[in-house]
């Protein structure tokens, strides 16, 4: 007689089940995409005084960026200034053509010097009668007094190249004096270099400002969600759990910011382009206002919002620490 097995009762209670780590990423990243559109949903529900906090962001932004623009043009100027930057050797008086274009070869044969240009007297004269409209009162000279000269350029502008450059110059026969001028070169690195300084020390005191505005916002949203943060710690939210949706709350901050930061600067351009333009125009230059391109816009679009999500953290993790659920 075969006796038949009954199967075992299933177990009652609770059972623990293992979550793959596909499943717990894909939860991870549904609750990241939940978070920032909470977010976003909730600076949209208050418009205004979540649009008077980006404005403040992007005030604060406006100036740094605005001085990084004017050090980049003033880069762009600095570098045509030095690729003018020349040196003049005046040849002796009694020098006739056939010695000075002798010097004139032995000159260019410099491998410091990158190109050249002779000037005899008479065309010293005729650009100097030109640039001082003295016509009339240089003609009675019986002599020209000016020499042949020879104005060089030199492959580096470095001050201690072309010093160099200029006393191997002046010991070669036939050459009476080489002109250098290096002081403006000095004023305007110095002026370049206290201009990065201004710009690097005003970049770091208003990121802290960005810092206090998004984090004192945040922490008064903290404060009007204690309630609701304790119900969820006490049925065993983690603090990353609880600092998500303000973290994305301070990065849209930050990026809205940033939005109006660029929306500021593309305005102050434009009123500004015209009147700058009409005065390099007086002085018969041609200078027109830098703009951000797409690299500098999303820099600043990116820095904008990584000091908001940054103030937001602060401020979340030191208010957590004082909430307790009861």
């Amino acid at each position: 007689m075969s006796v038949s097995k009954t199967p075992p009762p299933a177990p009652r209670g609770a059972r623990s089940q293992q979550t793959r780590q596909g499943s717990r990423m894909r939860a991870w990243g549904r609750h990241h995409r939940a978070m920032a559109m909470d977010s976003l949903h909730r600076l949209v529900r208050y418009p205004l005084g979540n649009v008077l906090t980006m404005l403040a962001i992007a005030i604060a932004l406006v100036l740094p960026a605005a001085l990084w623009l004017t050090l980049d043009s003033a880069r762009l100027l600095d570098t045509e200034l030095t690729e003018s930057a020349t040196l003049t050797v005046y040849l002796d008086d009694s020098a006739n053509d056939a010695q000075a274009g002798r010097i004139h070869e032995a000159v260019t044969a410099q491998p410091e010097v990158d190109q050249t240009r002779f000037i005899s007297a008479d065309e010293g004269m005729a650009d100097f009668q030109r640039s001082l409209g003295l016509d009339d009162t240089l003609a009675g000279l019986e002599a020209n007094p000016l020499p042949a000269s020879i104005v060089i350029q030199p492959r580096d502008v470095e001050p201690l190249a072309m010093q160099a450059l200029a006393a191997r110059l002046e010991e070669m026969a036939g050459i009476d004096e080489v002109r250098l001028d290096l002081a403006w070169m000095e004023r305007l690195r110095n002026l370049a270099e206290l201009g990065r300084r201004l710009a690097l020390a005003l970049g770091v005191l208003f990121g802290l400002g960005v810092l206090l505005v998004v984090g004192n916002t945040v922490r008064l949203s903290v404060e009007s969600r204690r309630r609701e943060i304790e119900v969820v710690m006490l049925i065993g939210a983690t603090h990353a759990f609880v600092r998500r949706p303000f973290l994305y709350s301070g990065a849209w901050y930050g990026f809205g910011g940033g939005v109006f930061a660029l929306v500021l600067l593309s305005l102050g351009g434009q009123w500004l382009s015209l009147p700058v333009a009409a005065l390099a125009e007086s002085y018969g230059a041609q200078f027109s206002l830098p703009a951000l391109d797409v690299t500098g816009s999303t820099i600043l679009l990116s820095c904008s919002t990584l000091l908001g999500w940054l103030g937001a953290w602060l401020a979340v993790t030191r208010h957590l620490a004082s909430i307790m659920p009861k």
